[in-house]
């Protein structure tokens, strides 16, 4: 089978199944596992953003959103050279992804018998139900039945460890300027690795909120996991904030492109993460995921 993923979670779930052989084509922010990128040629490219602070990438996403352009290109014509029999797209959100709306209208390029799998994620349970649906569409049944298995384990692990223990506070940044707070999954995440969420609503959409809403949350724990940075980044946003945030209150960077906010695999990483951070006298620390910046 020829599978093109205009998804990176959809790329790295392909791999976890062990068929990234069958893949033919991905986008330029398919980089992970590494070798993605480099192996297949890429059929959708996003809005530059290098060097851009946080409020100037919030601003340019706006303006371009505002004058009815397009945050991802597809390149409609090598996508039909590559002729595939299966492609994964996702209809969640227009900022973080392609979205199906482009591959459907290049769908009468592609000839009668491509599959399209519409992935669209809001819940942490979600996320393991694209396994089934990527694995069930590529004939790799039996390689997704023990994925899920192995990713479902690895959370009750995490539910039996902190099961029973105080849970701390905790509120999500998903982007510092403006702030947003994190919906969608994360919550899930932070209920999952044994803290409350107290800003963001599962299955939501992330929203964009003010520093004294934060506050007046009264969280115990600050995660900043700012959307398609990694740890360093996240980081370094987090520290750039630090005087916006109650000053008595932890604050941690995750990295978040990686274990927070792309609906794979590794957001079982990602609990396993946040878990080490709320409860770290049972689960120890987790190093390269996450970071006390204060």
């Amino acid at each position: 089978m020829r599978i093109v993923s205009l998804l990176p979670s959809a790329t790295e779930i392909v791999y976890r199944l062990g068929i990234g052989d069958q893949l033919v084509g991905v986008t330029a922010e398919c980089d992970e596992p590494p070798q993605a990128r480099r192996e297949h040629p890429t059929v959708v490219d996003g809005l530059d953003t290098a060097g851009l602070t946080p409020a100037q990438i919030d601003a340019r996403v706006r303006a371009v959103a505002a004058a009815g352009g397009e945050l991802y290109r597809l390149d409609e014509s090598r996508l039909a050279a590559l002729a595939p029999d299966l492609v994964l797209t996702q209809d969640l959100c227009d900022v973080c992804a392609l979205p199906s709306s482009q591959v459907t209208r290049a769908l009468p390029g592609l000839g009668a018998e491509v599959a399209v799998v519409t992935l669209d994620a809001h819940r942490l349970d979600d996320v393991l139900e694209s396994v089934r649906l990527i694995a069930e569409a590529a004939g790799a049944r039996d390689a997704g039945a023990r994925l899920s298995a192995s990713l479902t384990a690895r959370l009750a692990r995490v539910r039996h460890a902190v099961s029973g223990r105080p849970r701390p506070r905790v509120a999500v940044l998903e982007w510092v300027d403006p702030p947003f707070a994190a919906g969608h999954w994360v919550p899930d995440l932070v209920t999952a690795a044994g803290g409350e969420p107290v800003l963001g609503t599962a299955g939501g959409r992330s929203l964009t909120t003010d520093w004294s809403d934060l506050a007046a949350r009264d969280p115990e724990v600050v995660v900043v996991a700012p959307c398609g940075f990694h740890l360093a980044a996240a980081a370094e946003q987090a520290g750039s904030v630090l005087d916006r945030l109650p000053p008595s209150v932890p604050v941690w960077a995750i990295d978040a492109d990686g274990l927070v906010v792309r609906p794979g695999p590794r957001l079982v990483d990602g609990v396993e993460a946040l878990a080490a951070v709320f409860h770290p006298d049972v689960l120890g620390a987790r190093a390269g995921a996450v970071r006390r910046v204060r």
